[in-house]
């Protein structure tokens, strides 16, 4: 049966960028540009194996990361050559069976989307040969010499080239295999040596203004935003009898979002703790959030999955509001959250377990009369994406739901009546939620849309 290859090429040195570490080294969001990279294609239900061609001097700091990752689907890693023709070239060689399918990627573009790759994998079906490239929105000059401008060609067919590449692995072994006899190097990406050969008809499928490739020093700002506001996608295939027998602590579990994750997990057979403010346990007080999680272990001896819906929301302008007002807000909505994080740790250390917390969409701009609510928001997206770093190494998984305007009590309360087919239902968003628990994901921001299904 034959597989589906990644190829990613992280051989560069990066010199442009003018860091003294190759550019996918660099830490962006709380992992580096490789990490981001890998990710993808691990998270990717249609690849089968990852191949790493990365340079010499930095396989042992690669391999570091790779231990710290677990990675399940990285096979092997290469050392590259001095140019990327030739690590290309290397990766794959590395790949025994013709009939196979390989994508090659940059390392440095950590923002492709599950959509080109599976539309790569798709169009392999039909053509030997792919590329992924976007529209210039620029005019594009051709020059001569002397740099005096020869040539305007017309945009309308001129597309700006980006990774993956996709391929037939004979196909474009054999590109290679002719370079190498002719000791043709003056190419930049694989298809040309498929077109200098005229050896198939290379298809394009629209690539995406996010699937940036790092570069430059003002890349690395941009990526930085780009990690800030990127949302993830779970599956849509879930087996929810892995659910089973598992312990899960909701913290604002009586109403709303919580109360829907509690009623769909305890009928697929969790065993669910539910805390609020009602109940008497207030997230804003952490020795309380300490007792409830110290009372559900000593009762289960374990504990799976920490969820935090607790929150408030209090309209109105910052001049108009007292300081006591505001410090109940920031300690209910972003403080709790810590509280309950905090608490959690040294549980889910043992089970290996998962954090999820909720945030807004107005966490990507803050709102006039909700400017405390909005940057508590915003706050949490923060705080997940760094604690995914540091509880990497610990085995917790922490991600973070932002739903849609949803049909809660709390909502109700602020908003009054709206009509009910413009907003999410909270089963909808519970089924997410419990899909992510179930996902490798972490640091992710998972967005949940009334189109979602």
């Amino acid at each position: 049966m034959s597989k589906v290859h990644a190829i990613i090429l992280a051989s560069g040195t990066g010199e442009r960028l003018g860091y003294n570490i190759p550019k996918q080294f660099i830490k962006v969001a709380g992992k580096t540009l490789i990490e981001h990279t890998i990710d993808i294609f691990e998270n990717n239900q249609r690849i089968d194996e990852i191949i790493i061609v990365v340079h010499p001097s930095y396989r042992s700091f690669l391999e570091e990361l790779l231990l710290k990752n677990n990675y399940s689907k990285v096979k092997k890693v290469l050392n590259g050559g001095k140019s990327r023709k030739e690590s290309s070239y290397i990766g794959i060689m590395s790949i025994n069976n013709n009939e196979d399918k390989v994508l090659i990627h940059d390392a440095v573009r950590p923002f492709v989307s599950d959509r080109i790759i599976n539309e790569c994998i798709d169009m392999l079906e039909h053509y030997q040969a792919i590329d992924v490239a976007i529209p210039s929105a620029d005019t594009i000059i051709q020059i001569n010499e002397n740099n005096i401008i020869d040539n305007i060609p017309n945009r309308e067919k001129l597309r700006r080239g980006q990774t993956p590449q996709a391929f037939r692995v004979g196909i474009i072994k054999e590109a290679h295999h002719l370079a190498l006899k002719e000791n043709f190097d003056m190419v930049t990406d694989d298809c040309g040596l498929i077109l200098k050969y005229n050896l198939a008809d290379v298809y394009v499928i629209n690539g995406e203004e996010r699937n940036i490739k790092i570069t430059y020093e003002e890349d690395l700002y941009l990526a930085d935003r780009l990690f800030q506001l990127r949302s993830s996608n779970v599956r849509e295939n879930c087996d929810f009898s892995k659910l089973k027998n598992k312990v899960m602590v909701i913290f604002g579990g009586t109403r709303g979002i919580g109360k829907s994750i509690e009623e769909i997990a305890t009928k697929y057979g969790v065993r669910v703790y539910s805390f609020s403010r009602i109940s008497g346990v207030d997230v804003s007080d952490y020795e309380s959030v300490e007792k409830a999680l110290q009372m559900v272990y000593i009762e289960e001896n374990r504990i799976d999955y920490v969820i935090n819906t607790a929150g408030i929301l209090r309209m109105g302008k910052l001049e108009s509001k007292s300081i006591g007002e505001i410090i109940e807000e920031l300690n209910i909505n972003y403080l709790g959250t810590i509280h309950v994080v905090k608490a959690s740790i040294d549980y889910l250390k043992q089970s290996k377990g998962s954090i999820l917390l909720f945030t807004s969409s107005s966490y990507t701009r803050g709102r006039a009369f909700y400017s405390i609510y909005s940057s508590t928001k915003a706050a949490i997206v923060n705080l997940t994406q760094a604690l995914a770093d540091e509880f990497n190494y610990e085995g917790i998984k922490i991600n973070v739901i932002n739903p849609e305007r949803t049909d809660t009590p709390m909502r109700r309360e602020n908003f009054g009546e709206e009509p009910k087919d413009s907003l999410l239902a909270p089963h909808d968003v519970a089924i997410v939620s419990l899909k992510t628990l179930l996902s490798n994901l972490s640091g992710q921001v998972i967005d949940v849309r009334k189109s979602y299904k």
